[in-house]
């Protein structure tokens, strides 16, 4: 390429601007028809300091009393979810005129249909904050876990996100729950459905699909996956359960996977570490890998080991 940087520039620019006029979905340059994903995410953070207002303070605004403190937030949100959740519906329908009138009452009653869920949520994740205390002998005190546990910030974000999947919000509950994603390691679809007292542990690479339905007292480590057990038919598959049922007090170890909408963990088993698992499991059940045998290199003499303890089974 000869002549200036300018000239090249402006000939680059011409280019790609004539790439963008394909009209593929990665040539929209409507960017205030759509939601915009840095505002979900400070929208997600509000959130956050609204589930628990006194651990995350903004403390840029001087506000004499937390009811008014609250009353300045929840303004803040409401108008800021409306706009979000408005660009969502129109971008959901592209080609559609929606009138006006119409897209702004539906995001109205939807934002506050679901501001009213926030009491059900901070009932749902102060049970999650009591299941860490009794899960883990490292946690020292509620406030440790709820300013540093990565497993009850995601599910925290996955409690509201979920209201908003719901509510039939298109992609800003998606929005939310990637962002969780990017923050902890831990991956919820918006449209799993997770009961009381949910402990995730460590979490680092934990995925939840989106049809997984898991009960109350459940608790899970990391590297573990409730996922499909195929998704060849791609969007076939839209409104199928793919994804696994977990019943009650069941406990999930390090690195296991659960497969298949059709599979069933019963209430009250324990599932070692590293299991694979395509069929259903009944209640009360142990479920473990066989032992493994064990080399050890002792110069050119090889020792084998194979009675291992079975604690291996459920590493954390």
């Amino acid at each position: 390429m000869t002549g200036t940087l300018s000239d090249n520039l402006k000939e680059i620019t011409h280019k790609i601007m004539f790439d963008y006029a394909k009209g593929r979905a990665i040539d929209n340059l409507e960017i205030h028809d759509q939601p915009n994903r840095d505002e979900v995410v400070e929208l997600s953070e509000k959130f956050i300091r609204i589930l628990f207002p006194g651990y995350y303070k903004n403390t840029v605004f001087k506000v004499f009393s937390p009811q008014n403190s609250l009353a300045v937030l929840l303004e803040d949100v409401t108008i800021n979810l409306k706009k979000q959740i408005s660009l969502a519906l129109k971008s959901y329908h592209p080609g559609e005129e929606i009138p006006a009138k119409k897209l702004c009452q539906a995001s109205e009653e939807i934002t506050l249909d679901f501001l009213k869920t926030i009491p059900k949520i901070r009932e749902l994740v102060d049970t999650d904050v009591q299941a860490a205390l009794d899960g883990d002998p490292a946690a020292e005190n509620a406030a440790e876990i709820i300013v540093s546990y990565p497993g009850l910030y995601a599910t925290a974000l996955h409690r509201l996100a979920h209201e908003l999947y719901a509510l039939c919000v298109p992609l800003v509950p998606r929005i939310m729950s990637e962002y969780a994603h990017s923050q902890t390691g831990i991956d919820i679809n918006p449209g799993a459905k997770i009961g009381r007292y949910f402990f995730i542990d460590h979490g680092t690479g934990i995925v939840i699909g989106e049809t997984s339905e898991i009960g109350e007292n459940v608790k899970i480590y990391q590297g573990v996956t409730l996922g499909a057990l195929s998704t060849r038919a791609g969007r076939n598959l839209k409104g199928v359960k793919r994804h696994p049922t977990i019943e009650d007090n069941v406990t999930i170890y390090s690195g296991t996977s659960i497969l298949g909408g059709d599979t069933i963990i019963g209430a009250g088993s324990v599932i070692g570490g590293n299991v694979f698992i395509t069929k259903s499991v009944p209640p009360n059940t142990r479920v473990s890998v066989k032992n493994q045998e064990l080399r050890f290199d002792e110069g050119r003499k090889i020792v084998s080991n194979t009675e291992l303890d079975e604690s291996w089974f459920y590493s954390i």
